[in-house]
């Protein structure tokens, strides 16, 4: 059995749901599928051949992510040609695509779908906005961020963080709604509940693009796992000590993200860090929006929205990420062990 018929699968996004999990099973599984007839686009060699889709979501929203002009201009249009000489499904993946404003999703479906040669899909995966607000903290910390738990928080609130753009699903899927011009051809994928089986949302994800699970029988090699409540707090005051440096396109970005936390932090056991009990409120209020959005769209839906719920949290039982807890020193030292790891593997390079 292969696929028959050209189509598109784009997926947009969004950030924090899954979606480093989904492309990697992509991209370990790139040359199985495209034997059944689908292809997960690569790049030219000398600049990774899984960069592709992230360069070309970069060149077409205009969005550069502290990389030069070089990095992305011509990616968007080697993407197109790639896509367009394939006469089965094209299954396309990054989250950086979440940004494109209306004229960029329009284009983007135009230049996809040949003026209508292709048919073109559009996927959103989504968790509940409490755990999605709280695993973009932890991201930002990863990238250098200095900000309390409770300023981070309260800026959501207010509309102050650019993520915030990212998780409004009305927002954003009312743009590429607009743009396909069909509502069964957008497709709302919902991340099982805390505690679910990670494999459900690469079932769900497969169900839409019309994939057969035994055509990517590898499982996913890298997850985008958030660090713990006692690393958070050890990484934001490292990030505070280096004054700015780790953040993105400072001296001490990747040592931080790769070797602190990709080494030293992330594979340590987690006590997880919560959505504090008194944003429940307007979490529940903006996800009950979203969800009757959804219901009056006639997009698909696969999965549950009831996914999107807002998960509870005893105040009694809740811990401030900005109040220092047991387990502090024991991540800096997990830390400085993964520094000295690599300085030794460095040094003992010819």
């Amino acid at each position: 059995m292969t696929q028959t018929g050209r189509r598109v699968v784009l997926h947009i996004g969004a950030p924090k749901s899954g979606t480093t999990y989904v492309q990697s099973r992509m991209q370990l599984n790139h040359e199985q599928l495209l034997a059944h007839g689908v292809l997960v686009p690569q790049n030219v060699a000398e600049e990774g051949p899984s960069t592709l889709m992230f360069r070309a979501a970069l060149d077409l929203t205009g969005i550069r992510l502290w990389r030069g002009r070089k990095y992305a201009d011509g990616r968007w249009d080697r993407l197109v040609g790639t896509t367009r000489r394939h006469h089965g499904l094209t299954w396309i993946s990054d989250e950086a695509f979440v940004r494109a404003d209306d004229a960029a999703a329009v284009r983007a479906v135009r230049e996809l779908g040949g003026d209508g040669e292709v048919d073109v899909h559009v996927v959103y995966t989504a968790r509940d906005l409490g755990r999605a607000i709280v695993s973009a903290y932890l991201e930002n910390l990863k990238h250098g961020g200095l900000e309390h738990f409770a300023t981070y928080l309260d800026r959501g609130r207010a509309d102050e963080l650019k993520v915030m753009r990212a998780f409004e699903i009305d927002t954003v899927l009312g743009r590429w709604l607009a743009a396909v011009g069909d509502p069964a051809k957008v497709h709302l994928v919902t991340v099982p509940p805390e505690g679910g089986d990670r494999s459900q949302l690469w079932t769900r994800f497969l169900d839409v693009a019309g994939v057969d699970p035994a055509w990517a029988p590898a499982p996913a090699a890298k997850v985008n796992d958030a660090v713990g409540l006692p690393e958070a707090q050890f990484l934001r005051a490292l990030n505070e000590s280096l004054e700015g440096a780790a953040q993105r396109g400072g001296r001490y970005h990747a040592l931080v993200r790769d070797i602190v936390v990709g080494q030293g932090l992330a594979p340590r056991p987690r006590t997880r860090v919560r959505l504090d009990p008194r944003h429940e409120d307007w979490v529940r209020a903006r996800t009950e929006v979203w969800q009757a959005w959804v219901r009056g769209s006639g997009i698909d839906v696969v999965g549950d929205l009831a996914d999107l719920d807002v998960v509870a949290t005893d105040p009694a039982e809740w811990v401030d990420p900005d109040r220092l807890v047991p387990g502090a020193v024991e991540a800096a030292d997990a830390a400085l062990a993964a520094v000295r790891a690599e300085m030794r593997r460095r040094d003992a390079k010819p």
